[in-house]
């Protein structure tokens, strides 16, 4: 019996000495008592000072965790064990995500500003209502061209990449989608295509291209770019502007015939523990000047009009970054495709990649 009360007597003085360090462990690192807020966002993705400002205004601590593809953000949080209380996905995630109830309807009584957001992106077909999401930013996929190569008008159509001028010059982001997308657009037909035949024809014209290619990557194409070691890209609108603030001679276009328009919107994973602080963030980043201040940092194109209003001229009026509402009517937003079609266009892409080996 003895035996007995003093294991258990050991073990509390165990358990009293292991609370004790971790308290200290959380008055060493600040966080005792303190609010979190567990945001998952794309690497790069929001003004590091904004962070600190929202920890300064509201008393939250901010844990910031990092993603680099969306599906790596889906599986994460799918698999559960995480607290995620922000994620901020692309649209055919969101309408993936809430077809597996993997995000909690927002309360909008609870959310201030989202009248600063333009009507034009409130109400998208992958959130009617947004009643799962608040829209974050917005841009397209564009082709970047050296004018020391091309003159203005040599570049802008997404046949262009074919052109024989191009050899061993073309970078190409590292996409199924965009890849798939921006061959299905040059014959006229959709990038959410479910047609077999048309995605065949796409996928025969892309192997077409390969003697212009000179690497098929994510982020390196900013070097090459800015370094002059290739002289086309296709990117993203943000990267984009940030490779154009290095190198004078870079122009972006939007292809006329089509291309994606893209979101990101903020969502509230499931699991979220603490959604008052979620609503607090939401709230703070729908703020004109927040969002301005993060838009000048990021690169990306805002959605709050508010926030649009603030930023210099030379931004805001800029239509590679804020196209006007005729370049917008023939761009097309990303559609969950299912498991079926999404293989489709993966295996498509991965034999292209081989077949330029």
């Amino acid at each position: 019996m003895k035996k007995l009360q003093s294991l258990f007597i050991g073990i509390l003085v165990i358990i009293v000495v292991l609370l004790f360090g971790v308290r200290q462990l959380e008055k060493a690192s600040g966080m005792s008592g303190a609010k979190i807020v567990t945001i998952y966002n794309w690497g790069d993705y929001v003004d590091p000072s904004l962070i600190t400002k929202f920890e300064q205004e509201t008393g939250y601590k901010v844990n910031y965790e990092t993603f680099d593809s969306n599906e790596a953000m889906f599986t994460k949080i799918q698999q559960g064990g995480t607290n995620y209380d922000i994620a901020i996905p692309s649209e055919y995630m969101i309408q993936k995500m809430i077809k597996e109830k993997l995000v909690l309807p927002l309360d909008h009584t609870k959310i201030k500003g989202l009248a600063n957001i333009d009507d034009r992106f409130l109400n998208q077909d992958f959130d009617p209502n947004n009643t799962y999401s608040v829209p974050y930013f917005w841009g397209t996929l564009g082709i970047v061209y050296n004018d020391k190569m091309f003159k203005e008008n040599e570049i802008k159509h997404w046949d262009d990449l074919w052109k024989p001028e191009l050899r061993d010059s073309l970078m190409l982001i590292d996409g199924a989608r965009e890849v798939m997308g921006l061959s299905l657009n040059s014959l006229g037909y959709s990038l959410n295509s479910k047609n077999r035949d048309q995605l065949n024809e796409a996928a025969n014209k892309l192997n077409q291209m390969t003697p212009n290619i000179k690497a098929i990557v994510a982020d390196e194409i900013k070097m090459y770019m800015i370094n002059e070691e290739a002289s086309v890209a296709v990117t993203f609108s943000g990267e984009a502007a940030d490779m154009m603030s290095e190198n004078e001679h870079l122009h972006y276009v939007i292809p006329s015939e089509g291309s994606n328009l893209w979101f990101d919107n903020i969502v509230m994973p499931k699991t979220a523990k603490n959604k008052e602080g979620a609503y607090d963030f939401i709230n703070f980043m729908l703020e004109p000047e927040n969002a301005a201040q993060n838009a000048e940092y990021i690169g990306y194109s805002t959605p709050n009009k508010k926030a649009k209003a603030l930023l210099p001229k030379e931004i805001s009026e800029d239509e590679q970054f804020y196209p006007s509402d005729d370049t917008i009517s023939h761009l097309e937003v990303y559609e969950d495709l299912g498991p079926k079609y999404l293989g489709i266009y993966n295996d498509l892409f991965l034999e292209f990649k081989m077949y330029r080996k």
